[in-house]
């Protein structure tokens, strides 16, 4: 079995568990209950008719779930079986007899049972150690233990802290290169530096999503402050993507997927980066210029819909082109009538001051 606290994004039925045993759901408060009783339990969730074959004697309740009927249920010596969205309790006190010859590290009877049980079937096993106040959840081949909330609350509260760090890091990356594009000076090399800061943004935040997964309803404010922190990410990766992704190179969702599963290592190398983005392996970053599109700048611009930034990338097809038209060229844009060329013109203008403004203070 393998132990994990990896990246839930690929393990989605692991998720499925965690969010049943998260403080603020019943199947919780009946967790905690046995833990302070020191009395153990084996719980397991599921379809009852595809698991009753390793069913052996127990009594049949058929009755609706409450977390004090089973804590009390739990001080019997054999497995509670729920439902899978644990609202109802099937039986209790089951002997559960699954294959012996399913290969098992655990030690303890009821860890070792409720492994073979999740190996066996598709069910969520979860084991409440008698003695170490540990609750091991068992899914197919995972075994995740769950941490103290303490513990995951001191372990988030660090990690959105360096959150904060990389994102006020990305910003300042982020402005520079919107500098640059108004001085049509942006390289490759620019280009591939903010997508690095994103995507290790993007890494914290599911780092936090992870503990945000198991702490319930004791991660509401953290919650609420990587919301804050990631609000744009996503947003201005994808338009980054669009205003430089070479115009034969992969699709968008090809590039984000890739940029998703490259290394820790990999992350940090410019030309890896540039060949995920779609250039040719022996091109040289820091000597490649680039003119964006301008869905990144356009973007930044107050009320404007997709729909228009498509159709005056469509129309122009760069931002230095979008820069030297005037009001009557944008107006011949599909959707933009007078007040919105108004408007974007003049949003351009504010941006690009913005931009030099802060590049060159700096200096």
């Amino acid at each position: 079995m393998v132990e994990t606290r990896g990246d839930l994004r690929l393990e989605s039925r692991l998720i499925e568990a965690l969010l049943l045993v998260a403080p603020g759901r019943p199947l919780r408060e009946a967790i905690d209950s046995i833990i302070r009783a020191k009395t153990g339990a084996l719980i397991v969730l599921g379809d009852e008719n595809s698991i009753s074959f390793l069913f052996s004697g127990g009594i049949r309740l058929e009755t609706d779930f409450t977390p004090n009927l089973v804590y009390e249920l739990a001080k019997m010596d054999g497995a509670v079986i729920l439902n899978r969205n644990s609202t109802r309790i099937h039986r209790a006190n089951v002997q559960l007899m699954p294959d012996a010859s399913i290969e098992s590290m655990e030690t303890g009877t009821r860890h070792r049972t409720a492994e073979r049980v999740a190996k066996q079937t598709d069910a969520i096993a979860v084991s409440i150690s008698m003695d170490r106040d540990l609750v091991s959840i068992y899914v197919d081949e995972i075994k995740y233990v769950l941490a103290e909330i303490r513990v995951l609350l001191a372990k988030s509260d660090q990690a959105l802290q360096t959150l904060e760090k990389y994102r006020a890091r990305l910003d300042q990356v982020a402005d520079n290169l919107t500098a640059l594009e108004f001085e049509d000076a942006a390289t490759l090399h620019d280009v591939v530096g903010v997508l690095q800061r994103s995507e290790m943004v993007s890494r914290v935040a599911v780092e936090i999503e992870r503990y945000l997964i198991e702490l319930g309803s004791e991660g509401r404010l953290i919650a609420m402050q990587l919301e804050e922190l990631m609000t744009g990410v996503a947003a201005d990766r994808e338009a980054l993507i669009r205003d430089y992704r070479p115009g034969r190179g992969p699709a968008i969702e090809t590039i984000e997927a890739r940029l998703d599963s490259l290394m820790a290592d990999e992350l940090f190398d410019t030309d890896t980066i540039a060949r995920t983005l779609g250039y040719k392996k022996k091109t040289k970053a820091v000597e490649v210029s680039l003119t964006p599109r301008g869905y990144r700048v356009l973007g930044n611009i107050p009320r404007l819909p997709v729909s228009i930034i498509e159709n005056i990338v469509g129309r122009f097809g760069s931002l230095k082109a979008l820069l030297l038209a005037g009001e009557d060229e944008l107006v011949k844009v599909e959707g933009v009538g007078r007040v919105r060329a108004r408007e974007i013109g003049e949003g351009l203008v504010q941006l690009r001051e913005l931009a030099l403004a802060e590049k060159y203070s700096f200096r």
